[in-house]
């Protein structure tokens, strides 16, 4: 059941991707209803968030949600900016403030760009990918738009549990890496499933006249991973981050160019 409490009218919820649990406070039960269908299978309890965030809505306005997202950092506090929010993250307090309008578009940013900082500092990464697993097993299915992720995850057979079609969450333990399912989606508009499984394989998609699984040298490996990573902060010390935790990937798990026709025949190749 969802965690719902009340502190001087204030309601929160935890929503837990990852195994990163995020608790966000406001005063409107109509945007906590919002929250909980939106994040449907990942919202849960924690007295311990890593993250909290006190929600303050705006009355509707005419800014842009496809303009470009800024963030910075000074002094130790997050900024983060795009043309339907405001957000403000300080990571030794663990708490920050969003201001938006009572939508689950914008803070779905806040989520994304607050997953991607905490993770580059853990050796993992939010990779513009599908994914599922199979058997026991995570594998990660990356390109740009086209390349084919809402098509495999489409053409996944039954004994296959979709984790996202659209960002995988990827995150570095000492027995490897490990993917957790999301409820970041793309075209197939389904939430992934929170579960999650050690990563067994990496593929760059590509589309052609046939099914063909190639091995990819490390060097060119590592490039197409970071191709398709997520990061929008433009701070050193965490792009230096991001770089080592791609070649350390790439070091620890098998990555490869699959070719591929929309035919659900390709999965014979997979796992």
């Amino acid at each position: 059941m969802p965690e719902l409490t009340a502190e001087v009218d204030r309601l929160s919820l935890v929503i837990d991707i990852g195994g990163m649990p995020v608790r966000v406070n406001t005063v409107d039960p109509g945007f906590v209803a919002i929250l909980q269908q939106r994040y449907s299978g990942f919202v849960g309890e924690s007295d311990q968030p890593e993250i909290e965030f006190d929600v303050e809505l705006t009355s509707p306005s005419f800014a842009d949600p496809n303009a470009p997202v800024e963030v910075t950092q000074r002094h130790g506090r997050w900024s983060l900016r795009r043309g339907d929010f405001l957000a403000e993250w300080e990571p030794a307090s663990r708490t920050g403030k969003i201001r938006q309008t009572a939508n689950p578009y914008s803070i779905d940013a806040v989520l994304r760009i607050v997953h991607s900082l905490v993770l580059a500092r853990r050796g993992g990464f939010l990779l513009h990918s599908a994914s599922a697993v199979r058997n026991g097993k995570a594998f990660l299915f990356a390109g740009v738009s086209g390349a084919g992720k809402t098509t495999i995850s489409r053409l996944a057979p039954p004994d296959a549990t979709l984790l996202t079609d659209e960002i995988s969450y990827v995150r570095k333990e000492s027995s490897g890496y490990i993917a957790h399912g999301t409820p970041f989606t793309g075209e197939l508009a389904r939430l992934g499933e929170n579960i999650s499984a050690p990563v067994a394989a990496l593929y760059l998609l590509a589309q052609g006249p046939y099914n063909r699984i190639d091995l990819i040298a490390p060097a060119d490996a590592a490039r197409g991973l970071l191709a398709n990573v997520l990061f929008f902060a433009e701070d050193e010390e965490l792009v230096q981050s991001i770089f080592h935790s791609a070649f350390d990937f790439v070091s620890r798990v098998p990555v490869s160019r699959l070719t591929f026709v929309p035919d659900s025949r390709v999965w014979e190749l997979i796992g």
